[in-house]
């Protein structure tokens, strides 16, 4: 470094100075953060030996030292779940770290040549319900098969559910803002659910799951579809729907059809569940993401927990927030109790009437009005109970019309002759006026779509089909700026496109 003559050589050398000491402190870490780092190093370390303690533990049992193996599982346990603790009020601790590996525990723990495990003797209570609580009104009316305690981990998954965010993320969500949803689904799931549990049941899969598909994919609405194609209660693409046996019969897309969708879902889970050695938060993903993607990431990994970091956030953001959406909606059914929350009482019996004069299902929802507290009206139940009718289109007399039960006698009642169905005959014979003949313009032509294919982009699709405004086909598929993200599959809105 060269010195101007003019510069005092005392400055030089009190500003070399700071400069030394201000380096110093940059590059040097303080105590607290040393200490911090110290601590961080610890836990790591304590979860590490908890890890091995646990594999040895596991050997153990193998050699059929169960008392010795018990109690080493026991304490492995205990040790990650005071060490997570700790890591949450550690910062910079990543939890995702110790969700993972306690996560991975009760998974071998639980696949499971351990006998005796606690919660797997449990078939009518909730998993993880001490013996002084009380007992769930959902699970004593619907007893869970044994392996409940296993796909969602019996006991253990409350203490999962106690350190891990995203699933107590979930879980506010589900009690807040998307409450309303979660209760509508309950009480439409419930008119279905002797259509849909049945074919869970002889799969050997547990109700809760079953649940808590629905709850996310079409909130019980058996006509749901999505903006990427997906389609039914269960929200099938076209493609996976056909390979476990939903197609097109007489113009009625079998996705539609609840005791079909629940048997196709069903037989999905349980191949893919032996594809991913039972891991259900791996199926999970795979179901809303794409096996293809989640197998790639599990296949090097065959023990890897879907909240692995490394699996994790590899994911999408969309994938990240189903699985959890998915399990804490089935932990909300199995146990509302514990959260404040109360599922109406639902009388989900099946019945069925049959027309004594043409009638829609329209006007069906109009004569039976409200009765049995149903504020919303029947029009749903109606058509999720009945999904091959066109709601509108009038049913000719003698057709059989699936209903609860309980509305049996009403129909009887209401529906057959008086003012109800005068009433809603008037209102559905009502026609909307017609323009005169020199006000109609010609039809606009039909707007033109594409199927987005692998490796599209949204401008590329643009270019190729001369689109004046790359904001406006994006605004026309509801696309967020900036990353404008497509799925293979997805149908676009060719608007203010030019050529084919």
């Amino acid at each position: 470094m060269s010195v101007s003559p003019r510069v005092p050589r005392l400055l030089v050398v009190v500003v070399t100075t700071l400069i030394a000491v201000l380096a110093g402190c940059s590059g040097a870490p303080t105590r607290a953060t040393t200490s911090a780092n110290s601590a961080l190093d610890a836990l790591y370390a304590k979860l590490d030996q908890a890890g091995r303690d646990y594999d040895q533990a596991l050997e153990l049992a193998r050699k059929n030292d169960n008392a010795q193996s018990e109690h080493a599982i026991s304490v492995a346990l205990d040790t990650m779940r005071n060490a997570a603790a700790q890591c949450v009020n550690l910062p910079g601790c990543d939890i995702q770290r110790f969700i993972s590996t306690y996560d991975r525990a009760l998974r071998l723990k639980d696949g499971s040549f351990l006998g005796g495990d606690e919660g797997d003797q449990l078939s009518d209570q909730p998993a993880d319900q001490s013996d002084n609580s009380t007992p769930s009104p959902v699970l004593n009316a619907v007893p869970e098969t044994q392996r409940t305690a296993s796909l969602l981990r019996g006991r253990k998954l409350s203490d999962l559910i106690a350190m891990n965010g995203p699933v107590k993320a979930a879980l506010e969500t589900w009690l807040t803002q998307m409450r309303p949803n979660l209760m509508t689904a309950y009480v439409d799931y419930q008119y279905l659910r002797f259509e849909m549990w049945p074919e869970y049941q002889k799969a050997d899969l547990p109700e809760a799951i079953l649940f808590g598909f629905i709850a996310k994919e079409s909130g019980g609405k058996v006509h749901a579809v999505s903006r990427s194609g997906a389609a039914g209660p269960l929200q099938f693409m076209p493609a996976t729907g056909a390979r476990f046996g939903l197609t097109t019969v007489d113009g009625f897309d079998e996705r539609f059809d609840p005791t079909l969708s629940a048997r196709a879902n069903a037989a999905y889970l349980n191949e893919q569940l032996a594809q991913f050695n039972n891991n259900l938060e791996m199926v999970l993903a795979a179901y809303n993401g794409g096996e293809g993607r989640v197998g790639r990431l599990a296949s090097s990994q065959p023990d890897a927990s879907f909240w692995d970091p490394k699996i994790y956030f590899s994911l999408s953001q969309e994938t990240r927030d189903y699985v959890p959406m998915v399990l804490a909606a089935a932990w909300l059914f199995m146990h509302p109790e514990r959260y404040n929350l109360h599922f109406p009482q639902i009388d989900g019996a099946p019945g069925h009437v049959i027309l004594q004069h043409p009638a829609s299902l329209s006007e069906m929802a109009i004569c039976l009005g409200e009765d049995g507290g149903m504020n919303r009206g029947w029009f749903r139940i109606l058509r999720n109970l009945n999904p091959q009718m066109d709601p509108q289109a009038e049913q000719p007399m003698g057709t059989r019309v699936e209903l609860p039960q309980q509305l049996q006698g009403d129909y009887a009642k209401s529906c057959v002759q008086g003012p109800w169905v005068e009433l809603a005959s008037d209102l559905h014979a009502a026609t909307l006026p017609s323009p005169p003949a020199q006000l109609v313009r010609a039809a606009d032509p039909p707007l033109r779509r594409y199927t987005v294919r692998h490796g599209d982009t949204l401008s590329a699709v643009a270019r190729k089909f001369s689109c004046d405004d790359l904001r406006i086909l994006a605004k026309d598929n509801h696309l967020r700026a900036p990353q404008y993200a497509l799925k293979p599959g997805q149908e676009l809105k060719l608007s203010g496109c030019g050529r084919d």
